[in-house]
């Protein structure tokens, strides 16, 4: 099968999104994503509620991704889906629907790590947003991770640091909770803080050596700073929003550049790429751009529609893999998923 006629339905279903794309080859002929509104009542999402709610939405969304590219199921060359990391309900409604209907077509089921998808969608074809060349530094950044991932190739990668406990969006969504912003909050903050002083209150960052993260202690300090100002007075959140907001985003931020600067200090490397969620993040998106003046770093921003939980950068890591491991016309058997990259991530 030639490169040059490659259709992939990706498949993405990792937490509370129920997501499909099309992609030929590295282009993005239709990407569809469906939330779930339902977490909304409980400050979170509900795994058992979002497995349950990817089994009402796959069929739907597929069917949607497919119509909207102009493709028949049939002209299908592979399908990608996400294996983890993940819920694993969720997970397994998104891995049953792909591996029944890539065995009905008989064509060839990719399993693709979550993570490397937010790495890798930076390759797919977008006019406007350039590809970054390797090696370059990774990071991602999410409601369940945070990682600075060292990228020598596509499927060669070494995790420099990591969280040591709650992950970057978590702290933006749990301060948020203690602010009583409706959930979810990171998207809340970010549009508070445009408005506020960030140096109007001090949070201090937590100590932490190398390139690892920990966001468990600012989220308790926030938690104290809070209770702390409120039995003083009751109406003081409501009074300083926007600078409370705004002083919470730039210690996140600060705590990410300051491991940012210290792994291209180390590595040497000046390419920076972010992904994940919390990339869309207009603070972290405005550093990243300083950064790029004032220290000749060259940055890399995904597409705002790539940041979140999509199927496109699920079908750029199955197009890839799927040249990589030279598929020809194979048709669907238990094994013959592509290997995953040597590092899982």
């Amino acid at each position: 099968m030639s490169k040059n006629s490659t259709y992939l339905l990706a498949i993405e279903s990792s937490c509370d999104d129920t997501a499909a794309a099309i992609l030929h080859n590295d282009t993005v002929l239709s990407n569809v994503v469906a939330g779930q509104e339902v977490h909304k009542k409980y400050g979170g999402v509900v795994p058992e509620l979002a497995s349950r709610a990817h089994q009402q939405h796959i069929v739907p969304v597929v069917h949607e991704a497919l119509r909207t590219a102009g493709i028949d199921k049939n002209q299908l060359s592979a399908i990608a889906f996400t294996s983890g990391p993940g819920l694993m309900g969720s997970l397994l409604v998104g891995t049953s629907f792909a591996k029944s209907l890539a065995m009905g077509l008989n064509i060839p089921l990719i399993d693709v790590n979550h993570m490397q998808a937010h790495i890798l969608a930076h390759f797919i074809a977008e006019e406007g947003y350039g590809k970054p060349t390797f090696p370059f530094l990774a990071l991602t950044i999410s409601g369940g991770h945070t990682q600075i991932v060292k990228v020598t190739g596509y499927f060669e990668m070494e995790i420099l640091g990591q969280t040591l406990d709650d992950a970057v969006g978590e702290a933006f969504d749990k301060s948020a909770k203690i602010l009583g912003l409706p959930y979810p909050g990171g998207p809340l903050i970010d549009k508070y803080a445009a408005l506020g002083n960030p140096k109007a209150f001090k949070f201090t960052k937590p100590k932490v050596g190398g390139l690892d993260f920990s966001f468990s202690g600012l989220k308790t300090a926030i938690l104290y700073f809070y209770q702390a100002e409120i039995k003083k007075d009751p109406d003081f959140v409501s009074k300083n929003r926007n600078d409370i907001c705004a002083s919470i985003q730039y210690t996140i931020i600060q705590i990410l550049m300051d491991k940012l600067r210290i792994a291209v200090k180390q590595t040497g490397i000046k390419q920076v790429a972010i992904g994940g969620g919390v990339s869309a993040n207009s603070g972290i998106r405005k550093a990243l751009q300083d950064a790029e003046q004032k220290l000749g770093w060259e940055t890399f921003v995904p597409k705002l529609e790539y940041t979140t939980d999509n199927a496109a950068m699920v079908g750029i890591v199955g197009y890839l893999k799927f040249n990589e491991s030279g598929f020809n016309q194979k048709g669907y058997t238990e094994n013959n998923t592509v290997a995953k990259a040597r590092l899982s991530l």
